[in-house]
Formats: C-alpha cells, sequence, structure tokens
C-alpha cells in the first residue's frame, strides 16, 4: 500500500513536470491513468486483505461500515473541493495538490503496524492462482451469489453514471449548480447506508439484511426517472439516496463476510476476483445504457436498468442464502484446510431451521 501511494505520487507529479517542459502528451495522460487505475486496484486488495489481520471479526463490519463512510465524505467534499483548488490555482497546479495527498498517504500508512505473510519458497503460476480463486469464488454458495449480485448492482451504477448527468441537464432541464447538488445525493445516501448497516443486520442478520438491500436498491433504481420539474428533481434526489443506501449495505455485508469466511492464502484473490468480475460491470453497463439512451432517451434507459436492479435480490433469494439468518451461518465442513466449496454443508442447526423457511 505504501509503494503504491508513492507510485501515485510520482505519476501525478509528472503531469505538471511534462506540461511545464512543453512535453505533455495525450499519450502521457493515459498512461498516468493506467497506473493510478492500476495502484488503486492494488491498494484496495491489499487493504482489504490487510484489515481482517489487525480488527477481529467481531469488529470487522463497524470497520468496514466506517470506511465506506469515509469515502462517502470524501465524494461529497472532494470535486467541491477540487473544484475550489482548481478555480484559485488553476488545474496544473492543483495536480500537485493532488500528488502531495498521496505523499501524505504514505506518510500515515507507514505508521500502520507492520504484518508480512510469510512467502512460498516457490510461487505457482499466476494463471493457477488466478484460476484457484476464481473457482473458490464461484461455486462457493455465499460468495458467489453474492459477487453476481454485486455485479447485476455495478452494472446499474454503470448505467447511471453514464445517463445522470445527460438526464438531468436534456430531459429534467437542471441548471449547472442544481445538477452537482443533485448528483451530491449519491454520497448523501452512502452515508446513510453506512451508518445503518451494523443496527439494520443486528436486527435482521447479514443474511436477511442482503436480501432487504437488494430491494432497497430496486426501490431506488424505479424511483430515480420518476416525475417532470421539481417533482423530478426531487425522485431523481429520493431514488439515488435510496439505491446508495442499499448498495452500500451490500458492499459492506459481503466485503465482510469475504474477509472472515476466505481462507488467508486465498483472501487476495478472492477479494481481486470480486472486484474484477463485478467492477468489470460498471463500463459494460454504462457503455449499453449509452447506447440504448441514442435511441430510447434517458429516461427510459434508465427505467430499462430496473430490470438489472432487480436481478440483485433475486439472485440471493435464488441461493442456499434465502434459508439463513446470517451468512456466517453456512459453514466449511473442514474450514480450516482450505477444502473446495463444493464441499460445503450447512451447519446441522442451519439444517435443521431451513426445513421450514
Amino acid at each position: 500500500m505504501h509503494a503504491t501511494a508513492l507510485g501515485g505520487a510520482a505519476a501525478v507529479v509528472s503531469i505538471p513536470l511534462a506540461w511545464w517542459l512543453d512535453r505533455l502528451t495525450i499519450a502521457q495522460l493515459v498512461i498516468v491513468a493506467l497506473v493510478t487505475s492500476f495502484a488503486n486496484v492494488v491498494f484496495d486488495v491489499a487493504n482489504s486483505t490487510f484489515l481482517p489481520s489487525i480488527v477481529s471479526k467481531e469488529q470487522l463490519q463497524s470497520r468496514n461500515s466506517l470506511t465506506s463512510g469515509t469515502h462517502a465524505t470524501t465524494q461529497l467534499g472532494g470535486p467541491s473541493v477540487g473544484g475550489l483548488i482548481v478555480q484559485a490555482l488553476g488545474a496544473v497546479p492543483t495536480l500537485l495538490v493532488d500528488a502531495a495527498g498521496y505523499l501524505v498517504s504514505a506518510l500515515l500508512l507507514r505508521t500502520l503496524p507492520e504484518r508480512r505473510a510469510e512467502a512460498p519458497d516457490r510461487w505457482p503460476p499466476v494463471r493457477a492462482m488466478i484460476r484457484e480463486g476464481w473457482r473458490f469464488v464461484v461455486h462457493h454458495p455465499v460468495m458467489g451469489p453474492c459477487m453476481w449480485a454485486a455485479t447485476a448492482a455495478n452494472t446499474v451504477c454503470g448505467a447511471q453514471h453514464a445517463l445522470y448527468a445527460l438526464y438531468l441537464v436534456r430531459e429534467l432541464h437542471a441548471e449547472p449548480g442544481l445538477v452537482g447538488l443533485l448528483l451530491a445525493a449519491d454520497g448523501v445516501g452512502t452515508l446513510i447506508g453506512a451508518a445503518l448497516t451494523n443496527q439494520v443486520t443486528a436486527r435482521l442478520g447479514t443474511a436477511r439484511a442482503l436480501i432487504v438491500a437488494g430491494f432497497v436498491a430496486v426501490a431506488g433504481a424505479l424511483v430515480v426517472p420518476l416525475g417532470t420539474g421539481w417533482q423530478g428533481f426531487a425522485a431523481f434526489a429520493a431514488g439515488n439516496v435510496v439505491f446508495a443506501a442499499g448498495v452500500v449495505m451490500l458492499s459492506v455485508v459481503t466485503r465482510t463476510y469475504r474477509q472472515i469466511a476466505s481462507p488467508p492464502d486465498l483472501l487476495p484473490r478472492v477479494m481481486a476476483t470480486v472486484r474484477f468480475v463485478s467492477w468489470g460491470a460498471i463500463p459494460i453497463g454504462g457503455l449499453i445504457a449509452g447506447l440504448i439512451a441514442g435511441v430510447l432517451g434517458g429516461r427510459v434507459t434508465l427505467m430499462i436498468f430496473v430490470v438489472a436492479a432487480v436481478c440483485i435480490p433475486l439472485v440471493l433469494l435464488a441461493s442456499s442464502i434465502r434459508h439463513l439468518r446470517d451468512l456466517t451461518d453456512y459453514r466449511l465442513s473442514d474450514e480450516s484446510t482450505g477444502s473446495p466449496p463444493h464441499r460445503r454443508q450447512l451447519a446441522p442447526e442451519v439444517q435443521a431451521d431451513t426445513s421450514n423457511p
């Protein structure tokens, strides 16, 4: 994580340096985008893997909720602060501020307690490790459905991100200032969802809360494109808040379960597999939404993607999750050995309970 922060700083600072030397090119911008994106992926996987080593299982969900809430706060405040800095200093000097942020991150990461995993003398082929992580997640009776539910959610998110500004400006005729305010509703919903996750899961159980969160996300996606004028603005804001709250609850609960239930040696590959599949749906959703919106318009396209949102709870209901109160009720037959997922069985008390769902 420390290395990715320093790498991100070096990549970003190269842009103003090239600008001042009059050598900045589109190719360099693309390379910087690739480097920072690669660093973000490695950082997030390492962060998700590192957290369980310093936090007890009982505190994992609350810490993940706090992480999501912090991310929502930066989503709300970051663009506004960035805009003010750009206005005050200009675009190029602002990138130096961005690079300084990476350096501050690197300094803070140096204060973390050191945790080193014992590396094998010889690593298996990369393709074999990827295949093992893929098989573990896909065949897992809980993680597999959760990954596909997250993929459905991110498909909708990709469509929304591609269409929201266009929909607000062209179909609701919102002014630029109002567009920014309405788009910030996503961060508000994320904060609300992160704050409520622990309370909801304590009352309902993590498995049931997951299904409820799926239906909440569907309701939000359905409300977003309703109405015109100020009613349309209100529906957009309310739907955005509700959808984001449902999605962040799903994210926190499933991420926590992966951290608890994955064998330690497989956890990085589990996190990377889920991220690759679910986050890979975002650009696909955006591309499909753009193609459909070019023919049918933004409102109709957003309504069509409600069908994808419905897949979130349906995938969960079609799996063993519907029989559980908590995701951890589904246990390994011999978890310590990391046996294949198809050997997992319901715990005896859960088997008895599921006879009368």
